[in-house]
């Protein structure tokens, strides 16, 4: 049967019409604030690449932890900026260092209200702007950064963190970071493995908002654009070295990633709309060019359908707020 008796038309005739029968939902649960805080700053940072998102002050940060409380969203990922860095990142061990405190005072205001996640990583405090520390030749070498990582993490753990997001692409960080956790006593910490990221482009404007020191590039770490299969074998192994979490970076332009490993996946799938996509859209919707709330909502809803069930963007407070709106 087809035209006339069939006209898919007759359920997009109204708006109630078409509630009714969406496929997909966004709900403010199901997002993820990405959040930077920097070290000695005594007002708000603006990042000129990212309109609308700071370098956060302690004060700012925790108003931002409690508006995504009072909005509904799901989770906070915190990054730190430290003021002094060095070769091998100490500031990310120091209990007392920029991100640790932060996860601390952000755990102070909202207690459990709020899924409070950090980034184990070592690219924010490394003077070189790589995720782990340089050995002779200037590579990153693989397993001595495993040893920081496996330290950062009880410190983070320690500090107030639910989970824990390695996003250094180190082969083996899933199995040391849960291994450190479990014999420092903190079995119920959550690690949520950063299984497919990409050397992409559209990071960009985060290297802003870190005041990245990065000379070079990421590629023999992070994935290749040109490789699909390859990232459900990160996802496996991740699987295997015991994640709780798995998640595909950046989502917009990896979205077929998304899809398969949505596909195969028994644990929650997150995906992280970055920075530049971010950018891309505000500076778009400044030009006149887009309607910014509803390339925004079409923007996350793509990234759910194509399978995400935790979606990390800046725009998480924004867009709880207009779902709350909505209801």
């Amino acid at each position: 049967m087809s035209f006339p008796q069939h006209r898919p038309r007759r359920l997009r005739t109204t708006p109630a019409m078409r509630r009714m029968t969406a496929e997909y939902r966004l709900d403010p649960a199901e997002l993820v604030l990405p959040a930077f805080i920097r070290e000695g700053l005594t007002e708000p940072n603006p990042i000129s690449s990212m309109p609308g998102v700071l370098q956060h002050t302690t004060d700012t940060l925790k108003r931002a932890a409690a508006q995504a409380v009072e909005l509904g969203v799901g989770g906070i990922m915190l990054f730190g900026i430290p003021e002094v860095r060095d070769a091998t990142g100490s500031a990310g061990t120091d209990p007392d260092g920029v991100l640790n405190k932060a996860i601390a005072d952000v755990r102070a205001e909202v207690g459990d209200d709020l899924v409070i996640m950090s980034d184990v990583c070592l690219d924010e405090f490394t003077d070189h702007g790589h995720c782990g520390v340089l050995d002779a030749n200037g590579v990153v070498d693989n397993d001595t950064t495993l040893e920081i990582y496996g330290r950062m993490a009880v410190e983070q753990a320690r500090a107030g963190a639910h989970v824990l997001g390695p996003s250094g692409m180190m082969d083996g960080q899933v199995a040391v970071i849960r291994q450190a956790l479990d014999d420092a006593g903190f079995q119920d910490v959550s690690v949520v493995a950063y299984a497919a990221k990409y050397a992409s482009a559209f990071y960009g404007p985060f290297r802003e908002a870190v005041d990245s020191q990065l000379k070079g590039d990421r590629r023999t770490y992070q994935m290749d654009a040109a490789n699909r299969r390859e990232a459900l074998l990160e996802v496996e192994l991740d699987l295997e070295e015991g994640a709780d979490m798995v998640m595909v970076k950046p989502a917009m332009s990896y979205l077929d990633i998304l899809a398969d490993v949505a596909a195969m996946s028994p644990v929650p799938v997150a995906a992280y709309q970055i920075s530049g996509e971010y950018a891309m859209i505000e500076a778009a919707a400044a030009n006149g060019w887009i309607d910014r709330r509803r390339a925004i909502e079409e923007s996350v809803l793509g990234i759910k359908r194509a399978g995400a069930n935790i979606i990390l963007t800046y725009w998480a407070a924004e867009l709880a707020a207009w779902l709350k709106e909505s209801k």
